[in-house]
């Protein structure tokens, strides 16, 4: 019989962070006793991420093109043992600080401890970022094509999304990665029908944990040019509607390839929200207007590239083209009607060129259709420029 099958779930939920964390910090005992003593404590060099866009509505002749330095960020990191590590991520968006999000954001993305028992098993509490699908948790400019992030990760999956959390992270036999936490649930009060959960992540900002979500990630690197991977999440998420037991999960597929000069990748994503149609009637009780949240939402894409230059040149070039479909009003509660602008594909292509491996600049032609009559497709015509270091 379960210690816990007589205690009520919130209580379970509050018992399990008690108990990972109680273990982080028996695992970090460990680490110390376990590390070298004559290795001193060492704070690693600041690196960091920058990126710079300019969007042109191409469908809307008289609209101004927009030049935005997107994101700033910088990285830390500090070993206090070579088994005990910090690192931490801070990220100014749109330049200007003002309070509201259009006009700027200064998050915490990443603020975590890492304690190093060996390659197949580690563990790691704070603010992480959710292992699910390619781009989360590699963002940075150098290592995508396009200007913006794909579609499909910023609707259906909500890049970038990060919260508080613990679990356990490694690498099996060289050939599978893991990622196993349990973190911060989402807020389905946040749900939209066009964004879906792109706005419900708390980011670790006092955030509401009725009960726990779970989150992982595996990846196959065994074939030399293939990366397979699969990664899931699933929660309760009414943290703000304590009335309601909306439960939230999604699921990931992914793979990547590479052969001599062409690459390709590949993701699908599936949500579901169990409770949609009480979550709309709640939502729309308090606001006035229901959210017309969907009770599935999906998306998926396919990309291809191929590199122009020899690889004796330092530098490199690349034209690529992706396919996205999504839709974050998929299949609805009966009684909630699905709009038809919100039912969306998009084909994106253009070109990429390293002035370094870690220096790039890109440009691109983005076409966003719908069966929509009322809403325009919308055009656009971005250049950008990127680096990390």
């Amino acid at each position: 019989m379960s210690l816990l099958s007589g205690v009520p779930m919130r209580r379970r939920a509050c018992h399990l962070g008690v108990f990972l964390m109680v273990l982080l910090c028996l695992s970090a005992g460990l680490a110390y006793a376990q590390a070298p003593t004559d290795t001193g404590s060492r704070t690693g060099p600041i690196s960091g991420y920058m990126e710079m866009h300019l969007n042109k509505p191409v469908d809307d002749p008289v609209a101004p093109p927009v030049l935005d330095f997107h994101r700033f960020v910088l990285l830390f990191s500090h070993s206090f043992t070579p088994r005990l590590r910090f690192v931490g991520e801070l990220e100014l968006e749109h330049a200007i600080v003002e309070g509201l999000e259009d006009a700027g954001e200064l998050e915490l993305e990443q603020a975590y401890l890492d304690v190093l028992m060996s390659p197949a098993l580690n563990f790691r509490a704070g603010m992480m970022l959710v292992p699910v699908g390619i781009i989360n948790e590699r963002h940075e400019p150098p290592t995508f094509h396009g200007v913006e992030r794909p579609f499909v990760d910023t609707v259906v999956v909500p890049t970038t999304w990060f919260d508080v959390g613990a679990g356990v992270h490694g690498t099996i036999r060289g050939r599978l990665r893991y990622r196993i936490f349990a973190m911060a649930p989402l807020d389905a009060a946040a749900f939209t029908a066009e964004e879906g959960f792109r706005d419900a992540a708390q980011h670790g900002s006092e955030a509401k944990v009725r009960n726990v979500a779970w989150t992982g990630r595996a990846e196959y690197v065994g074939l030399r040019g293939l990366q397979v991977g699969a990664s899931f999440w699933t929660g309760k998420s009414a943290v703000t509607l304590p009335r309601l037991d909306t439960g939230t999960a999604l699921v990931e597929a992914d793979v990547r390839f590479t052969r001599r000069r062409f690459e390709g990748r590949a993701q699908y994503a599936h949500g579901f929200v169990d409770g949609a149609a009480a979550l709309n009637d709640a939502v729309g009780r308090l606001t006035g207007i229901s959210p017309n949240v969907a009770r599935q939402i999906r998306g998926f894409y396919l990309e291809g590239a191929y590199r122009l230059l020899p690889r004796r040149i330092p530098h490199d070039a690349a034209v690529f083209l992706r396919y996205e479909n999504f839709d974050t009003q998929y299949r609805m509660d009966a009684g909630d009607v699905a709009i038809p602008a919100f039912d969306r594909d998009a084909w994106v292509f253009g070109g990429t060129y390293w002035l370094d491996p870690d220096v790039v600049l890109k440009l691109d032609y983005s076409h966003v259709r719908s069966p929509s009559v009322v809403v325009p497709a919308p055009r656009s015509f971005n250049v950008g420029i990127g680096w990390w270091f």
